[in-house]
């Protein structure tokens, strides 16, 4: 039979209902380990401030109705535009430059909250997920490649300081 005690707020032991004896033919029969989890850390993990997770939540709302006002082509458009920024970053990790790297998982799901509005209107329309799937392989195929518009915007600005330099 197992026990846990609390010795000190850093210290938890737990025991066997068996005696620990000296002697050294005798089987092992309890343990005791120290530094399992202090008290700060548990009270640390229940006293959340659960004001952060409803100002997220509203946010999320917010970007979502903001989603659903646009029509399907601005829509496609722009999961397209985000697609680009997430390579660009991609991009800067693979050379070592300075990014955030937050912007991974803000970017991805941006783009996996179109996608399901997207997703909702085909559902709405009737199409099932076997031509939902032909539907956006075709769309992909379509797809001209052109740079994202962070790509653009740094080319922009390449090309007035080169502008500048040559006057």
């Amino acid at each position: 039979m197992l026990s846990l005690s609390v010795a000190s707020p850093s210290t938890a032991i737990i025991s066997s209902s068996k005696p620990i004896s000296a002697n050294p033919k005798s089987s092992f029969h309890g343990i005791r380990i120290q530094h399992v989890c202090p008290i700060r850390m548990l009270s640390s993990l229940s006293l959340r401030n659960p004001s952060s997770s409803v100002v997220m939540m509203a946010k999320r709302e917010e970007e979502l109705k903001e989603i659903r006002t646009k029509p399907t082509e601005e829509l496609n458009e722009e999961i397209m535009d985000l697609k680009g920024e997430l390579l660009m970053l991609r991009l800067q990790k693979s050379a070592r430059n300075e990014f955030k790297s937050s912007e991974f998982r803000r970017m991805r799901k941006r783009i996996a909250r179109m996608l399901t509005v997207r997703r909702e209107r085909e559902i709405e329309e009737g199409i099932n997920k076997r031509l939902s799937r032909k539907l956006d392989r075709q769309w992909k195929k379509s797809i001209v490649v052109r740079p994202p518009p962070s790509l653009k915007k740094l080319q922009e600005e390449e090309a007035a300081a080169e502008a500048e330099k040559s006057t």
